[in-house]
């Protein structure tokens, strides 16, 4: 089916990456590290920081499509 995440995931991930978006990348090694202990549980910390690791990446990849035109 896919990569379906719940609303929780995706809204968390935005809100992070709203007020902080320097504080994350495109690894997430280093995402999971920057979440720390602020998440409730390991497995909603893993799937917001690995949400947040795709956003990063399509958004990179969307810039740099546009630089080449």
């Amino acid at each position: 089916m896919g990569r379906i995440k719940t609303t929780l995931v995706k809204r968390t991930a935005k809100e992070l990456l709203e007020k902080s978006p320097d504080s994350f990348s495109s690894n997430f090694e280093e995402n999971k590290k920057a979440l720390g202990n602020t998440m409730p549980s390991k497995p909603l910390r893993n799937k917001i920081a690995g949400y947040i690791t795709r956003l990063k990446k399509n958004t990179k990849k969307i810039i740099q499509e546009d630089s080449t035109k």
